[in-house]
């Protein structure tokens, strides 16, 4: 049903925090998904951030949570992505993610971001119980050359990241109307085991998500 369609798991992920009345939302208009992304931090204005109690409910209707951290506004220096992956780290410690996550950096199109960034926030996860993710986009803005440049310097990057795709965007479905899993890859090898295919959807205050099974399995 579902690269082998099959091996693709589909889910969310909100800004807003996961109610009842978000998930019936969720489920009645586009299925029952098998993770929702969450951000791990409150950003005034922004999103609401994951608490314990959000976090039993999400596992109580059997699904699993995509950590995503998102407390920064520009991706630039070795000092600052390091910074930022500490306190990633520390956030998805105090609300008991599953060690061995991918935590996914949100890096927006419009951000400054250069590869020293993305080279620490990789290196800061070595010693720590999670693994490094970058919500990116491969076709506008900073991310792709960033990207490549960091990979190319650094073993850590492409052995250890994993992308989360923000292109291309054919629109929200349902979960038994998915598109052919293809998102947009950086210009150099990269792992990109994710695709965030559908944003602001009408029906409900979310965006869609195809995840490929190795990286569905890591989650908790």
């Amino acid at each position: 049903m579902y690269r082998n369609q099959r091996s693709i798991n589909w889910g969310v992920d909100s800004a807003a925090a996961v109610t009842q009345e978000l998930y019936e939302c969720v489920t009645s208009s586009y299925g029952q998904p098998d993770f929702w992304g969450r951000f791990l931090t409150t950003i005034e204005n922004v999103c609401d951030g994951l608490t314990p109690e959000e976090i039993r409910f999400i596992r109580d209707q059997g699904m699993k949570i995509m950590p995503i951290y998102n407390n920064f506004s520009e991706a630039v220096g070795e000092r600052a992505g390091a910074v930022a992956a500490r306190n990633a780290i520390f956030q998805a410690r105090r609300l008991g993610i599953l060690e061995g996550s991918f935590i996914f950096a949100t890096i927006e199109n419009f951000f400054n971001v250069d590869p020293a960034w993305l080279i620490a926030w990789s290196d800061a996860f070595y010693t720590s119980p999670y693994r490094p993710g970058f919500l990116g986009d491969p076709v506008e803005g900073g991310f792709n050359d960033a990207y490549c440049n960091a990979s190319e310097a650094s073993e850590s990057i492409r052995q250890q990241a994993v992308i989360f795709s923000a292109e291309p965007e054919p629109g929200t479905t349902p979960k038994n109307r998915i598109p052919r899993y293809n998102p947009a890859r950086p210009s150099c090898d990269a792992n990109v085991w994710a695709w965030q295919y559908g944003r602001d959807s009408e029906s409900c205050p979310i965006n869609t998500v195809l995840m490929e099974a190795r990286l569905y399995e890591t989650l908790g």
